[in-house]
């Protein structure tokens, strides 16, 4: 497309959007709940021609020299088809938020004042690699009676327009305007300068995928956004603890799965228990390939010790070699840094209040964990991490919209203001006041 026809092109899908988000907006609970049910049918029935659709965007992207933690996540296996699938379905037993009125009080002059839960409006959704994304924008989109625009990245543009295909035809069937998910057919990148900046029909822009384009969309768009730039969830291991929870957790929180951006990247362990924790997990990551970057304190007990229990003869030597050919000293970058690979920072720390200290400077405030024993070190961890998920006893990689419940995710926002943590319906919703009276006049 020539720069006249990316304006053009542009326009009339924000024009379509905004037309389709009035009808989304009054659209009955019922028809948008029959949609989902409809969509989840059209992915369960379509699974050979999303994974051949996948297979393609596989080939190129690998073929272009795609990262292995960005091949990851372009893949669409039946697993990943099935969740968001169910995904649809719980959406639509969710209770309709839209159109309900909270906090109705009587003032003194007689109106009753409380607020409605209404849609946003349209949505821009730019994201990379994961295709999974177009059913889960799709499906929050419908449910909470907005329209969308997505466009996702040119690695997953055959997957991206076969989910969107579907989702047409879902919302086709259902009565509802196909034209209310759209998918950016182009991958002419000059699509997104658009978008950002039409906000006559465009009311939020939400980004998801590398620190480059959060950067770029942050700066650059006349639109509000929600949008989280990096990853660095850490566990914290606590003195008390129950050190073999604390072991699997780690290692769950890390291996789990590499690439998301709620794996855990950086552990640290309280010097209480580090002696006992440290040989345990270093050993796991170790089998695993895991690369370890550590302070000094870390690497000195990672190195002295194999890992504990007893080993056949001449294998203590060959564990703590295979342990110690996995470590290196971290730098102050490591703290900071988002891997998306196995590698993890590890650093030993007094006690729970230096930890919450150091996560408040080095984390990226999405997602960070303790595991402990201890109540009151809970309830400090809780109060006091500034993250949008804080979690206690339990793996960073629960930290998504499916596993709190909400049907799938928009994405995951580090910001502070109108949505924070996974990003489901309700943070597609906006409020309003509503005034109810029988005649009033102000004095």
């Amino acid at each position: 497309m020539n720069t006249l026809n990316i304006v053009e092109y542009s326009q009339a899908l924000g024009r379509q959007a905004k037309v389709a988000s009035t009808l989304m907006a009054k659209a009955k609970t019922a028809t948008k709940n029959l949609a989902l049910r409809t969509l989840a049918e059209l992915l369960r029935a379509n699974v050979d021609a999303l994974q051949s659709a996948n297979t393609s965007d596989l080939e190129r992207a690998g073929s272009a020299g795609l990262t292995a933690p960005l091949l990851d996540r372009l893949k669409l296996t039946p697993k990943i088809i099935e969740i968001c699938a169910q995904g649809c379905e719980q959406i639509a037993a969710m209770p309709d938020i839209i159109g309900e009125i909270t906090g109705l009080k009587q003032q003194p002059s007689g109106i009753r004042v409380g607020q409605m839960r209404v849609p946003i409006g349209v949505f821009g959704m730019i994201f990379e690699s994961r295709p999974n994304v177009t059913i889960e924008a799709a499906s929050l989109s419908i449910k909470s009676g907005n329209a969308c625009i997505l466009r996702g990245g040119s690695e997953a543009i055959e997957s991206n327009q076969v989910l969107a295909k579907l989702v047409q035809q879902a919302l086709a069937q259902s009565g509802l305007p196909a034209d209310a998910v759209q998918l950016v057919q182009t991958t002419d990148r000059a699509v997104v300068g658009q978008l950002i900046t039409m906000a006559q029909y465009i009311d939020l822009i939400i980004p998801r995928g590398g620190k480059g384009l959060i950067e770029r969309i942050s700066r650059d768009a006349k639109i509000p956004v929600i949008k989280h730039l990096d990853g660095n969830c850490h566990v914290y291991v606590d003195d008390p603890c129950d050190i073999a929870m604390a072991v699997r957790v780690a290692d769950n929180a890390k291996t789990n799965k590499y690439s998301p951006c709620n794996a855990a990247e950086s552990l640290l362990v309280a010097r209480g228990v580090a002696a006992e924790f440290l040989p345990q997990i270093g050993a796991i990551y170790a089998a695993k390939g895991v690369e370890m970057r550590c302070d000094a304190e870390a690497m000195a007990l990672l190195k002295g010790r194999p890992h504990p229990g007893p080993l056949p003869k001449g294998e203590g030597v060959k564990r703590r070699s295979s342990v110690t050919a996995k470590l290196q000293l971290a730098t102050e970058q490591d703290w900071f840094e988002e891997y998306l690979a196995p590698i993890i920072s590890i650093k030993v720390v007094a006690d729970v209040n230096v930890a919450i200290a150091h996560i408040n400077h080095y984390s990226s405030h999405h997602t960070d964990a303790i595991l402990t024993s201890d109540h009151n070190h809970a309830q400090a961890f809780v109060r006091e991490v500034d993250s949008a998920s804080v979690m206690v006893n339990a793996s960073t990689r629960f930290a998504d919209g499916f596993e709190y419940g909400l049907g799938a995710e928009i994405g995951i926002s580090t910001d502070k203001f109108h949505a924070r943590g996974p990003v489901g319906m309700e943070g597609l919703t906006s409020l309003k006041y509503v005034v109810l009276g029988e005649g009033e006049l102000r004095a």
